[in-house]
């Protein structure tokens, strides 16, 4: 059971938006932020190229793999490849409520299968010696979340789960899409109140609908950790204050030019190992939303930014265009 400082504060994982270029962005903001990869399957670690898959720079620590699966034996096998890589933790998703993951019987349908997840956390941490958490809902269609998650939650910490982090949203995995159960079933942060209550030893950390970082620190009193998904991706420059909120540092919020300043040796690196910079880019849309020239600085990178040659000089435009309107505007 593990209480680590940087899960005090989690970037969620979210498939097609945290890749290594997303997470190197969302560093500049945060030094202490725990950050996530996509959801990458068992399978794939195993067979797949590891080097993309699951390559990153070292900047990104403290960083976590997520991982999905039902299989003991692979699991096991992905956590250790996880490890060797340098994850300082690996994350069970038992979360996802897409088709696919139905289909693999793995993500958030095994919350039906509470031993079937023990299982495989045992097996992970046996295979290696960093944390092994796991991501889940407080329930699935029918079931009753009092119930449901006590008993999912018994299962993995007697399989030694080092924490737990919960989206307090019930899956429904028949009947609604897995865009709508990002917002359809009601939240219940009561419930993992609860659980915190009931496992005082253990990590849990909250996740879902936390929009605000005054929002997510309200609930530190109650829970180890909070997570943000959405709301971190959409709006990034909410990340500065988190080092300042959740970790007590002393140096002041990193401002949005700086940060884009920090991003440029990067993002020359990248060029030339022959990375697009929309790839890079388009994680970065949202960093001045709110401000004067925040849609010009969108249009920019997203029209011009999609060229095959553009560069650097594409990125001081966008700024260049955010400055000028917040002269005007002063």
């Amino acid at each position: 059971m593990i209480k680590n400082q940087s899960s005090r504060f989690a970037v969620a994982p979210m498939m097609d938006w945290t890749d290594r270029h997303c997470r190197f962005f969302h560093r500049q903001l945060s030094k202490h932020a725990l950050l996530y990869t996509e959801m990458v399957v068992a399978d794939a670690v195993i067979h797949g190229d590891r080097a993309k898959l699951l390559g990153f720079d070292e900047a990104e620590h403290p960083i976590a793999l997520q991982i999905g699966g039902s299989d003991p034996v692979k699991l096991a096998a992905a956590a250790r490849i996880g490890a060797d890589f340098g994850y300082d933790e690996i994350n069970l998703n038992c979360g996802c409520p897409s088709d696919r993951v139905q289909s693999g019987t793995f993500g958030a349908c095994l919350m039906r299968e509470p031993q079937r997840v023990a299982d495989c956390v045992a097996a992970m941490k046996a295979a290696v010696a960093i944390p092994v958490t796991v991501k889940c809902r407080i329930g699935v269609d029918e079931q009753d979340p009092e119930v449901a998650l006590d008993a999912f939650a018994d299962a993995v910490v007697a399989a030694g789960v080092d924490g737990l982090w919960v989206h307090a949203r019930k899956a429904w995995l028949a009947g609604l899409s897995p865009k709508e159960n990002r917002d359809i079933p009601p939240l219940d942060y009561d419930r993992v109140h609860r659980l915190k209550a009931r496992f005082p030893g253990l990590l849990i950390g909250l996740n879902g609908g936390l929009k605000t970082i005054p929002d997510a620190a309200a609930e530190m009193d109650k829970v180890d950790g909070v997570m943000l998904g959405r709301a971190a991706y959409q709006e990034p420059a909410l990340l500065a204050a988190v080092d300042r909120v959740f970790f007590g540092s002393e140096r002041a919020d990193p401002d949005p030019q700086d940060v884009i300043e920090a991003m440029i040796p990067y993002v020359e690196a990248e060029r030339a190992r022959g990375a697009p910079l929309h790839r890079i880019t388009r994680h970065m849309l949202g960093l001045f939303h709110g401000q004067p020239g925040a849609r010009r600085f969108r249009q920019i990178l997203t029209v011009e930014g999609a060229r095959r040659d553009a560069g650097v000089s594409v990125l001081r435009a966008a700024v260049a265009a955010v400055e000028e309107a917040s002269s005007l505007a002063a």
